[in-house]
């Protein structure tokens, strides 16, 4: 008779199923933590509510620096293509925050347009007001790395005397409101100016609870000698461990990113490994950015939750009829104690509390007797989003990333080094002698030949026992060795010839000298005699 009751419990107690990863980001925060959000407005304090474009838009990049750290450069090395409003000079240039995007032709969205475009994540940057809005605009072009990324150009932060003019609109408050919704921040230094100003310092700590997203660039790092450049790199790991208080080291990224020849190429080698390194973490975005969002909402969540505890002990002490305003002083003053007893009610850990000094300020012009009592079950539904619904789709994720395995930024700079002589490391190590004609090992073998013969070859052959005794001379761990015997045995008798042991030696030396070993051996380091073979 009450059969659609049992029916509608029935699809309550079903887990929710989703088509894709933002799909599922998308209605769990609708369904389960925006009600939350709303009843404790959690809005009013911390970050506006997402919608839409935040769970569908390309991964961000966000550069950060003091002016003429090379910002704008750094874009234009990129993409290998001048974009619209953009301006490079010594002096502060970039004035506005650029987001560089794809496009089917060049021009530039104003900033007020691109805050009612519900197609872009921007709509919430409307609250910065006008101030902000007429130094945001959007330069889109068709250029192949932007299919997969979008970059975030911010003007340069200002130092000494410069820092004490007026912006205009909350500048720490914006670049805090990208960082929520960028994949990775970039923070630009110039190897000539390390010194870090006031107003930097503030943006970096605005920067706090995203340091996962964190990247330190010592740009400009081929104006400075070798030795120079050893001091310039401590001095700013020193300066960075005084403003980003975490354990780990920051990576810090040294080169030079623009296309003009390096002055002084010393450290060429260095400058291509680093370039390198910082182009993979980038390329990697596309296929990390479902998880990305996935940990960012996972973040939100759980200082909603927080937020909640807060507002609703706050509304618990408040008196019903008199002396509301000297309640609610004390209660400000004594946030930090009204945290501590929260913290231990909940076994909440002290960094998902939001900043004491922050909340302190914004509860000031807050009216307490709007606040909301606790009510457990939005609580829980979140406790059980965080559960179930989010370890779902922590499958999906992976699912998606194996069915997407080359997803990465292509074009622009990315594919200059991808492959020929000059992609990294072309050449060197077992990469050497790549594209000669003779074998490479050949021209040391008469060396090796030397040492081969006192082994005591039978039919031409040494054992396992024989060529052990020697490559241990090297000194490099057995593990190390096992591996280079497998390669050179290429016969897989269990026995070298002198060629494979050529060749064993040859592994040793490209080890020896800082290289990788390859997986497999390329065929350009398959002995002569054994080619026939293959």
């Amino acid at each position: 008779m009450f059969s659609w009751v049992s029916k509608d419990a029935r699809r309550k107690k079903e887990p929710e199923l989703f088509q894709t990863v933002a799909e599922g980001l998308r209605q769990l925060y609708a369904q389960k933590l925006l009600p939350l959000e709303e009843h404790y407005r959690f809005h009013e304090f911390h970050s506006p509510a997402l919608e839409d474009a935040d769970f569908d838009n390309k991964p961000m990049v966000l550069l950060v620096g003091q002016y003429s750290t090379g910002k704008t450069t750094f874009i234009r090395h990129l993409i290998e293509q001048d974009f619209p409003g953009m301006r490079i000079g010594p002096e502060p240039t970039t004035d506005s925050f650029i987001a560089v995007m794809h496009g089917p032709t060049e021009g530039v969205v104003p900033g007020n347009a691109l805050v009612v475009d519900p197609r872009r994540p921007f709509r919430k940057l409307n609250a910065f007001g006008n101030a902000f809005l007429n130094r945001f605009m959007c330069a889109q072009l068709p250029n192949p790395v932007l299919d997969s990324i979008s970059i975030i150009d911010t003007p340069g932060i200002l130092s000494g005397e410069k820092q004490r003019i007026s912006r205009g609109y909350d500048f720490a408050a914006v670049l805090e409101w990208f960082a929520e919704r960028v994949d990775r921040i970039i923070l630009l230094f110039d190897a000539h100016k390390l010194d870090i100003s006031d107003e930097f310092s503030e943006v970096i700590k605005a920067l706090k609870n995203h340091e996962d997203k964190i990247r330190v660039v010592l740009n400009k790092a081929d104006q400075i000698e070798t030795q120079q450049l050893m001091r310039v790199y401590g001095a700013l790991m020193w300066s960075l461990g005084k403003i980003i208080n975490t354990p780990e080291v920051v990576r810090v990224y040294i080169g030079s990113f623009w296309s003009h020849p390096l002055l002084i190429p010393d450290n060429r080698k260095l400058f291509e490994a680093e370039e390198q390194d910082l182009f993979k973490d980038i390329q990697s975005l596309p296929r990390n950015a479902a998880l990305r969002k996935l940990n960012d909402l996972i973040k939100r969540a759980r200082l909603a939750k927080v937020h909640a505890y807060i507002i609703s002990s706050l509304k618990k002490e408040m008196p019903n009829v008199f002396g509301k305003e000297s309640k609610k002083k004390e209660l400000v003053n004594n946030l930090g104690e009204i945290y501590q007893k929260i913290e231990r009610e909940h076994q909440i850990s002290p960094g998902d509390f939001p900043n004491l000094r922050k909340m302190q300020e914004l509860l000031q012009t807050q009216d307490f007797s709007k606040f909301q009592a606790l009510k457990p079950k939005l609580l829980d539904t979140v406790d059980d989003m965080l559960a179930n619904d989010i370890a779902r789709l922590m499958v999906m994720v992976r699912q998606e990333e194996s069915l997407m395995p080359s997803q990465a930024v292509k074009g622009g700079a990315f594919d200059g080094t991808m492959n020929g002589p000059f992609g990294h490391g072309y050449g060197e190590g077992a990469g050497e002698g790549i594209d000669d004609v003779e074998w490479v090992v050949g021209k040391d073998k008469p060396t090796y030949d030397e040492i081969f013969y006192t082994l005591s070859p039978v039919n031409g052959k040494i054992t396992g026992a024989n060529a052990k005794k020697e490559m241990v001379k090297s000194k490099l761990p057995n593990t190390v060795l096992g591996k280079i015997w497998k390669l050179a045995d290429v016969d897989k008798d269990g026995l070298l010839d002198d060629e494979e042991f050529a060749l064993a030696n040859h592994l040793i030396k490209v080890k020896l000298e800082g290289h990788e070993l390859p997986a497999d051996l390329p065929p350009h380091l398959i002995p002569p005699s054994k080619r026939r073979h293959e």
